[in-house]
């Protein structure tokens, strides 16, 4: 159970309103403040900052504890072979901006920051089922996964000035108006775009956290009295075929499986019992809700933009 400071936000700024995740959390706890270029599709209080590299707005400003959302989920492009000249890389998206936010705020007596992770870490080969924080990680499949590894690598130098939680995220996913690249975002996207949709392969297994769900999570997860790893997925897997029929029942309309060979587990699913312990936590949200909520909301966007 949150308290009340928690429940409403007061003495929290967050990193990344403007994102997917971010006007969740803002939604809410109407005294959460914004931080960041653009402001957030909420009413909650914005503080403008051009550049991560100068945080001086944030003088003078009360605040104790930390949400840190800032990053790029496009793995597609990040993970290119050659990355054409002047494009940001993974590292200018994850590893970057992280140190320089951490320079400038160890100065503050910050009681809880928080920053995300994924569980793409875990190295398939090595892992048992579920999956707990302290099992084998391979940080060299791509540049993506490296980035991410290297930030949390500089979290545990700052957590010299800092207690953070660094929360490895599984699929994340749920009602945005914002371009994702993520399976069941894209799937949508086909479906209402062109009336049908395809995936390269139903027979991988994941594990699905819906974004209310998450953002619940990471509220309690700032009283946690944790700092270290934490997975944040679900602990319940389910199967890309599964999703299909979800999909195909609610729209009407075809998913075509292809059959081709894909990368990553066949099966995964995050072991939350550190979760379990540090919280009262768990999902709301079972995967059949959770899919029809973003495909409504997803309609309803479009509808909306097409109008």
């Amino acid at each position: 159970m949150n308290d009340r400071k928690t429940a409403t936000g007061e003495g929290v700024i967050l990193f990344g309103g403007s994102g997917f995740l971010g006007p969740y959390l803002l939604e809410r706890c109407p005294k959460m403040i914004s931080v960041g270029r653009t402001p957030p599709p909420t009413a909650n209080r914005h503080i403008h900052v051009d550049s991560l590299e100068n945080l001086d707005a944030l003088e003078g400003v009360s605040f104790d504890r930390v949400i840190y959302i800032i990053g790029n989920t496009d793995h597609y492009n990040m993970e290119k072979e050659t990355i054409p000249r002047g494009e940001p890389t993974a590292f200018d998206y994850h590893v970057i901006p992280f140190v320089r936010v951490m320079e400038q705020l160890k100065r503050y007596p910050i009681k809880k920051f928080i920053h995300f992770s994924t569980t793409l870490l875990y190295d398939e080969n090595k892992v048992t089922l579920p999956v707990s924080e302290s099992s084998p990680i391979n940080p060299y499949k791509n540049r993506y996964v490296l980035s991410k590894y290297l930030t949390e690598e500089a979290s545990r130098f700052y957590e010299r000035w800092t207690p953070i939680i660094t929360a490895r995220f599984c699929n994340l996913y749920g009602p945005t108006p914002l371009e994702r690249f993520d399976l069941i975002h894209k799937l949508i996207h086909q479906l209402l775009d062109t009336g049908k949709g395809q995936v390269w392969s139903a027979k991988p297994s994941r594990d699905f956290i819906y974004v209310e769900d998450a953002a619940e999570a990471i509220l309690q997860l700032l009283d946690a009295d944790y700092t270290g790893t934490v997975n944040l997925g679900t602990g319940v897997m389910t199967s890309v075929r599964r999703v299909v029929e979800i999909l195909e029942e609610i729209s009407g309309r075809r998913i075509t499986d292809l059959g081709m060979e894909v990368s990553g587990p066949m099966r995964f699913q995050c072991d939350m019992a550190t979760m379990n312990r540090i919280t009262q936590w768990s999902p709301r949200f079972s995967i059949e809700e959770g899919i029809r909520r973003t495909w409504d909301g997803m309609k309803a966007w479009k509808e909306e933009k097409r109008a």
